[in-house]
């Protein structure tokens, strides 16, 4: 072979080798895996739980930085069936509630004290419900509002993307009231807007109220409630009925041997009767 033709074979030698090594560091890797009960899972061993936070007694932030909370709590009992442990991934609540989080499969599973809706039907498969939610009006201790109607001209907070958010526009617009109806990106900013009077009030799920007046003792009340029927679900990919099923047996179970009355009155206090 003559220089010519070994360089040529060295270029092709070479563009092999870069080729080669183009596919591999292109290749995605799978980590997925099917747990024992033939349900599939983004994450081999792991059972990957979409949330937003924070959402106090829901899902939040202990002292150490570990995610607990009722939903966490319920969703580990998922994950203790399918014998894998619970991964928690924070992300904005319209790639929760939209259903795209779990299309692209960054979960298997939403728990971010998400009501069920009909709307919400046509893009994800909710369990059977788990929680009874009431919206709730916050105010600063002191102020004495008990109606929408008195905050006529003044700013009203709500948490955008939610149903309380949906419920204070459309009962806003149905009584034709000149109230401000000013959306938060998240729970922490609505609290925070609160706390610092750029608002006059608040709405949000009672429980959640109920946990800031606990954390923050004498900032803020409940002035009244609303009852909206409201309930919470965990969502799955539309068509992941396996999944859906295993969700379903554990909050069955955990009702029939005591275990979700346990968690209830841990996160949330005294289980209602009836």
């Amino acid at each position: 072979m003559n220089m010519q033709g070994q360089s040529r074979a060295a270029a092709l030698a070479a563009a092999a080798v870069l080729a080669i090594s183009g596919v591999a560091g292109c290749a995605k890797e799978d980590t997925g895996g099917t747990t024992d009960t033939g349900v599939a899972l983004v994450k081999s061993g792991v059972l990957t739980t979409c949330t937003h936070l924070p959402y106090a007694p829901f899902q939040s932030k202990d002292a150490a930085g570990k995610v607990v909370g009722f939903d966490v709590a319920l969703v580990d009992l998922v994950a203790a069936r399918l014998k894998v442990t619970q991964e928690i991934v924070d992300t904005p609540f319209e790639g929760i509630k939209s259903g795209s989080d779990l299309n692209a499969g960054k979960c298997d599973i939403a728990a971010a004290g998400m009501t069920i809706t009909d709307e919400r039907k046509r893009v994800l498969d909710f369990s059977e419900p788990y929680f009874d939610a009431t919206q709730a009006l916050a105010v600063l201790t002191g102020k004495e509002v008990k109606t929408l109607e008195e905050l006529v001209g003044k700013r009203l907070g709500v948490q955008g993307g939610t149903t309380g958010e949906e419920y204070i526009k459309a009962q806003v617009k149905a009584k034709k009231l000149d109230i401000e109806v000013v959306s938060y990106r998240d729970l922490a900013a609505l609290q925070q807007a609160l706390a610092t009077n750029q608002i006059v009030a608040a709405v949000n799920d009672l429980p959640v109220w109920n946990e800031y007046i606990k954390a923050n003792p004498g900032k803020v009340v409940v002035a009244t409630g609303f009852d909206t029927g409201e309930q919470y679900g965990f969502a799955v990919k539309k068509g992941n009925a396996a999944l859906l099923a295993v969700v379903n047996e554990a909050l069955t179970a955990a009702r029939s041997d005591g275990t979700y009355d346990k968690i209830y009155k841990s996160w949330i206090g005294e289980k209602p009767v009836g």
